[in-house]
């Protein structure tokens, strides 16, 4: 038996340049080559095989897979058993399975448009739209449907037969009820058969984002625990330099000669330098309970989150140092040794409110306690705390949040309980606002709420 071989003879050259090319050289015999063509074959059998799949995992809907099976049982039952009803079933599914293949030929060349005139608005709002559609082909483009996913929603806009070039527009519109991050995106556009046997899909991977603020309420300007001014507050600390200037004391070796006072010095015979009140400038911190059990509701919640988003913009809006912290979500195998706080972006109050947006209450929030305590280790230099919870917050709890800060900061708890009386109380640790609806707490910011 002769056996064939084939050699492809290597050869190696080397040039003027430094280093050699070398070629291998390949032999194979005739079995060799049969099994280099048989896994060859074998890899392309798979990779056809693995497209296969996944155009019919992606093409074929419920529905056509529900006709093929009622195709195959009726085959079996007529084959098998002789049925006619059987042969009558197969006939039927292979025939509406046939006719709607024609619904897929062809390929959409659309060009696809979303223009909103909103990206950001307020719980309760609408948002409208513009979807144009362009045929850039010069074909006719069968009708189709574009999904778009909206939040947890999806909205379908019916495409029409469009000639080559030709365009069309569909208005929508966007409910914006509840306060939140709006997902609009990605597109996709279905071509198939109207029974819904068949269908073929095509994405554009854009996403745009509607932030919905929460609703707000103006906040009465108030000076009480407040600095205007732009120098800061005197306080009871003495330094050795600042600006509001408090008396006169004994040189010191280490002090500096600019502080020194020279008419107390001539008359006194002794240097004498200046003492000064340190001042600080006001800060303001929003701290917001976003532990899930200190509500009665999801209402609830929300009422809250927006008497600390009109809190944290009046702030931003006279020009405060405002603070905005509340709980970061912690892993439920960390949860107990692990404390984590987020800050909301103060630099406006957009940036602000679209930080409002995207907040929620969750199980895995720390306590109000907890939160409090290291918002004043992260930031101490503090003037008016407002700490903002629901009603299953009690009384007890919200003294033992406010005596973490230092007794120079005015600390004022803000209770959201949707119905209540609007009431303020104070206590020598802090006053309590309850807040029956979001217009109270205006009306009790002005009866003086910050002592």
């Amino acid at each position: 038996m002769s056996t064939e071989t084939r050699s492809r003879v290597g050869s190696t050259r080397t040039s003027a340049r430094s280093g050699t090319v070398t070629r291998m050289t390949l032999t194979r015999t005739g079995v060799a080559a049969g099994v280099f063509r048989g896994r060859r074959l074998l890899r392309r059998a798979r990779a056809g095989l693995i497209a296969v799949a996944t155009w019919l995992r992606t093409t074929v809907t419920p529905a056509g897979w529900l006709l093929a099976a009622l195709a195959v049982v009726g085959v079996v039952g007529g084959a098998t058993l002789g049925l006619v009803e059987g042969w009558v079933v197969a006939a039927v599914a292979l025939a509406l399975l046939l006719l709607s293949v024609p619904f897929l030929l062809g390929a959409h060349d659309y060009g696809v448009r979303l223009h909103l005139t909103k990206d950001r608005v307020v719980a309760g709002s609408e948002v409208d739209g513009t979807l144009d559609i362009v045929n850039r082909s010069r074909r006719l483009a069968l009708p189709g449907v574009v999904d778009i996913p909206v939040g947890a929603g999806l909205v379908e806009v019916h495409v029409p037969l469009l000639r080559g070039g030709a365009e069309h527009r569909e208005r929508i519109a966007i409910s914006a009820h509840r306060r939140g991050v709006i997902r609009v995106g990605p597109l996709t556009i279905g071509r198939g058969d109207p029974v819904g046997i068949l269908r073929r899909e095509h994405a554009w991977p854009g996403v745009q984002q509607i932030f919905v603020h929460p609703v707000t309420v103006a906040i009465p300007s108030t000076s009480a625990g407040l600095v205007r001014d732009l120098e800061g507050a005197p306080t009871s600390d003495i330094v050795d330099s600042d600006l509001s200037f408090h008396a006169i004391r004994p040189y010191v070796a280490g002090d500096s000669r600019r502080h020194v006072h020279w008419k107390s010095t001539a008359k006194t015979g002794a240097l004498m330098v200046r003492q000064y009140e340190e001042t600080r400038h006001s800060r303001i911190a929003v701290i917001v309970d976003l532990a899930r059990d200190g509500y009665a509701s999801d209402d609830e919640f929300e009422t809250a989150v927006s008497a600390a988003a009109s809190l944290g913009v009046h702030g931003v809006r006279d020009g405060r140092d405002v603070l905005v912290a509340a709980s970061a979500e912690i892993p439920e195998d960390a949860r107990g040794h692990v404390r984590s706080i987020q800050t909301l972006s103060t630099l406006t109050a957009k940036a602000l409110l679209d930080g409002f947006a995207g907040i929620e209450s969750s199980v895995g929030a720390m306590p109000l306690e907890a939160v409090t305590r290291l918002t004043v280790q992260s930031f101490p230099e503090l003037s008016i705390a407002f700490l903002v919870t629901g009603s299953h917050v009690e009384l007890a709890r919200l003294r033992a949040a406010a005596v973490a800060f230092p007794p120079r900061v005015t600390v004022v708890a803000v209770r959201a309980d949707l119905g209540a009386e609007p009431t303020l109380r104070s206590a020598r640790e802090l006053s309590v606002l309850t807040v029956g609806a979001l217009g109270d707490l205006a009306s009790l910011m002005a009866r003086g709420a910050i002592r």
